[in-house]
């Protein structure tokens, strides 16, 4: 008996090795062409093409035509927050990698539009302990505490008219087994970190790198 939505679709889509591996390169956050996209993975643009069109049509995927060229994203924050979560679980089942470039992951990298890691948790932990957000029957909301302290990074509070996403929410950080800041809010404050240069994306890869005046600026934003 069928009790809702079939999954075993849309997971053995997920579960192609390329098709896995488009999405995950896609979870930097930028749109990618199905040139790029085949080489990520692996194939020939021929297969490329039969692979990004059943993702689009699975609406795990979005493309949007400019020029002579087609680019290729992530559709929305639901999708990116569902491959994370996919991502945590097969951390848990398999082998933990420790080379640089894992470590680098671990320590700050975006998350579809916002910041995860190590530093991603801090920043929502040390928002949380300063009583920038309040629990209520919609959901996490900002409190004027947390308003004041992020004027100081110019950041807005108020969510954009007509918006379906939450402005903030809670996800789990996969590597940190805790929580880092989702959400709209999490995306304008990435922005921001980027835009004072207090961080920057390394080429190819979802790693944040934070220079040491950066993160030295950030801690003491949050303090």
């Amino acid at each position: 008996m069928n009790n809702g939505p079939n999954i075993t679709a849309v997971a053995a889509l997920i579960g192609d090795h390329a098709r896995a591996q488009v999405l995950t390169v896609l979870l930097a956050g930028k749109a990618l062409t199905a040139t790029e996209l085949a080489d990520a993975a692996g194939v020939t643009r021929q297969t490329i093409s039969t692979h990004l069109a059943q993702l689009v049509d699975a609406g795990l995927l979005a493309v949007a035509p400019q020029g002579r060229h087609r680019y290729f994203r992530i559709a929305d924050a639901d999708v990116a927050h569902m491959l994370e979560t996919l991502i945590g679980i097969a951390a848990d089942a398999g082998p933990v990698h420790t080379g640089p470039h894992a470590l680098a992951l671990r320590r700050a990298r975006v998350c579809y539009d916002h910041l995860a890691g190590e530093l991603g948790v801090l920043v929502y932990d040390k928002l949380v302990q300063r009583g920038a957000f309040a629990l209520g029957a919609g959901g996490m909301t900002v409190t004027a505490q947390g308003t004041a302290l992020l004027a100081q990074l110019d950041v807005a509070t108020l969510a954009a008219p007509g918006s379906r996403r939450p402005f903030c929410r809670a996800c789990l950080d996969w590597s940190e087994r805790r929580d880092h800041l989702a959400g709209a809010l999490g995306a304008a404050l990435l922005a921001r970190f980027e835009q004072l240069a207090w961080a920057r994306r390394v080429p190819a890869s979802r790693i944040l790198a934070f220079s040491p005046a950066g993160e030295a600026a950030l801690r003491d934003w949050l303090s």
